[in-house]
């Protein structure tokens, strides 16, 4: 590790995501937006593979959905599943055998809904067991182009590294980022910080030397990089 020079310019949030999304074009793309480019971006299948990935990589989230949904594309098909037959579907996923029966539970109640799918409505995903904010944000960005901020641990991680939020956690920098975030990046800055932060402004030992954002991020809590 070599010492940096300090940031030359004030950190600005269009110029940061610009880019960020030039640096991360040759890594493959978030799993729930990759998802979607497969075709699978109804607001249930969205949430459910949501519900899947927490707590897993990328890497074994998103073939696991595929597996789920080429067995049972839709609420009515995985509620006739039994959660036994979901669970061996959705593992090594963490925490499989409880999300299998939040999942069964999910697809039960959608079913049952008037023509069986799952509506763009917030409100309703947060009331299922298992859904916060996150995913319910994440689904209805995706499958509905409904404004709503996804934190998950790299977007936490680097808006606080970037000093552009300061916040303790997931929760609290959504609702940091609520108050500064411009609307139209609400849905995009999951898909970016996502494979950014897997990639190039990772936890441990951040590239930052290589770093698009070299010259305005102050690095935040960085006590070692490459």
């Amino acid at each position: 590790m070599t010492d940096l020079p300090p940031p030359t310019e004030p950190f600005q949030i269009d110029v940061a995501l610009e880019r960020v999304a030039v640096a991360v074009e040759p890594y493959p793309k978030a799993a729930m937006f990759a998802l979607a480019e497969l075709g699978y971006r109804t607001p249930f299948q969205q949430l459910v593979a949501c519900l899947i990935s927490i707590r897993t990589r990328d890497e074994e989230s998103l073939p696991l959905s595929l597996r789920l949904f080429a067995a049972a594309a839709d609420a009515a098909a995985v509620a006739a599943l039994t959660p036994a037959q979901i669970d061996a579907l959705i593992a090594p996923s963490t925490f499989h055998e409880r999300k299998a029966q939040q999942i069964h539970a999910i697809a039960s109640q959608v079913a049952a809904l008037p023509g069986g799918a799952l509506p763009c409505d917030g409100e309703l995903m947060r009331s299922f067991s298992g859904v916060g904010p996150k995913c319910a944000n994440l689904a209805l960005g995706i499958a509905c182009n409904a404004p709503g901020i996804s934190v998950d641990i790299h977007v936490h991680r680097i808006v606080n590294r970037w000093g552009y939020v300061s916040a303790g956690s997931p929760e609290q920098t959504m609702l940091a980022l609520q108050e500064t975030l411009p609307a139209r990046y609400w849905i995009a800055i999951n898909a970016l910080l996502v494979p950014f932060g897997k990639h190039i402004c990772t936890g441990a030992a951040p590239r930052c030397s290589t770093c698009p954002l070299l010259d305005m991020c102050p690095r935040r809590g960085v006590t070692r990089h490459r």
